[in-house]
């Protein structure tokens, strides 16, 4: 049975804090200067000093500015580094608005094909609810990046630069979204018609091409055949005529991308270890590479990624970066903000916990460029963000090991890294598949 708050309670509570001789000082502090500011512990900065005993010079940070393609850009800054160190080009970027431009349009494509697939259900229905709320957006994860360099291949920057709507994309979105709901109704309508496969697939073909028309206006069409020209760090002119998107990946990236797989850490009930998971209506390119996560304990997390940056590679890694995160300093902590002992209140969940309640889910995705190994384990690490250079140590970010332990969900590996037992897990077995709404399908 329902109860409401009595008058009783709420005096006992104004007699508690009135008691409390702090109350009034602390009242001041926060609501003038903020919870966060109030809470800071500063002397995490001393422990997060930007010294590693493992740091791989990556250059310049990029910046996604005001865009949701986090992982799109950490996945690229991972190949560009290794372009960068073959080809002898610091400041090298790869485009980001080549690969978003056919993200979205693929997006399109598999929004569809879902409305298509769930049009007997209500709009009611949860999985129709969820496709709805968001057709389309920013985000994504690795194995969706890797879909579309397997289709598409990717250019340099110069090729295809950023444009308003890439860089500040809420416009844009938006725009695309209205229009693929409105064709959700239509498909829809077509389908409770009983109209025939035929006329369902003309409509749709008219539609993908009014998302091409938008996309191409707002983002520029994607180049089919370029020259890439520049000079080296050494002042060295270089070019190479006539290269495709694809033939441009073989020839400066040449990374089989079925190599690099997601590892995740997500200590639930429903997702036991060293087990394979994908997410219903997770994708973007139909029939493109599937979503496949092998879930590790944390201790195998952080020593698989070690491995790699010991092998001089960097690591994607998608966490949720909003929590206990100083975004000036570059700083994530546990122990930057004591809200505790601010408020004289318990706050603590465990990481499942965060999971299972809403807590928590994957928000950011960053490249692992570095780690601190003291007596040989890791004690903070080293992160190169997406935000540009303002922000941290010239946009490069120091992670306590504790905060990744909390906060870190995702790192993407090459397979040679996994111990056999885990490597066998990865390629055969078939990923068990979790509800669209899981926390392990959020888009960084």
């Amino acid at each position: 049975m329902s109860k409401e708050i009595t008058a009783d309670q709420t005096a006992r509570y104004q007699q508690a804090l009135a008691a409390d001789p702090t109350a009034k000082v602390l009242e001041r502090a926060v609501s003038h200067q903020g919870i966060l500011a109030t809470s800071a512990d500063y002397a995490s900065e001393t422990d997060m000093t930007p010294v590693f005993s493992i740091d791989l010079d990556t250059g310049k940070v990029a910046n996604q500015k005001q865009s949701g393609r986090c992982w799109m850009f950490a996945a690229l800054n991972t190949m560009r580094h290794h372009l960068a160190d073959l080809f002898n080009l610091s400041d090298f970027e790869l485009s980001q608005n080549y690969t978003n431009f056919w993200d979205k349009f693929e997006k399109a494509n598999y929004f569809y094909e879902n409305v298509l697939a769930t049009a007997d259900q209500p709009t009611s229905s949860r999985k129709v609810a969820f496709l709805m709320a968001t057709p389309q957006q920013d985000g994504g994860q690795w194995d969706m990046l890797c879909a579309i360099i397997e289709k598409y291949g990717i250019v340099p920057k110069s090729v295809m630069p950023e444009t308003y709507n890439s860089s500040k994309s809420s416009e844009l979105n938006s725009t695309l979204n209205l229009k693929l709901r409105k064709d959700a109704v239509t498909l829809r309508k077509l389908v409770a018609n009983k109209a025939s496969d035929d006329d369902i697939a003309a409509a749709k073909d008219k539609m993908l091409g009014e998302v091409y028309r938008l996309l191409s206006f707002s983002l520029g069409e994607p180049v089919s055949e370029f020259d890439f020209e520049y000079r080296d760090d050494d002042k060295n002119y270089h070019i190479d005529k006539g290269l495709t998107p694809k033939s441009f990946f073989d020839k400066y990236v040449n990374w089989d991308l079925s190599d690099y797989v997601s590892i995740i850490n997500a200590p639930t009930d429903d997702k036991p270890y060293n087990h394979t998971y994908t997410v219903e209506m997770l994708g973007n390119v139909v029939k493109g590479r599937q979503v496949k996560h092998l879930n590790v304990t944390m201790k195998d997390f952080k020593a698989l990624a070690i491995k790699q940056l010991q092998a001089g590679q960097s690591v994607w890694f998608g966490c949720d970066v909003g929590q206990s995160s100083e975004r000036q300093k570059g700083i994530m902590d546990t122990k930057f903000y004591d809200k505790d002992a601010l408020f004289n209140i318990d706050f603590s969940t465990t990481k499942a916990e965060r999971l299972d309640y809403g807590e928590s889910m994957m928000t950011h995705a960053m490249v692992l460029t570095g780690v601190d190994l003291v007596d040989g384990k890791p004690t903070k690490w080293k992160v190169e963000n997406s935000w540009g250079e303002k922000v941290g140590t010239k946009g490069y970010f120091v992670m306590s090991d504790a905060w990744m332990d909390e906060y870190c969900y995702q790192v993407v590996v090459n397979k040679q890294f996994l111990p056999d037992d885990l490597k066998k897990i990865q390629e055969t077995e078939e990923p068990t598949v979790l509800a669209p709404w899981d926390p392990m399908g959020a888009l960084a």
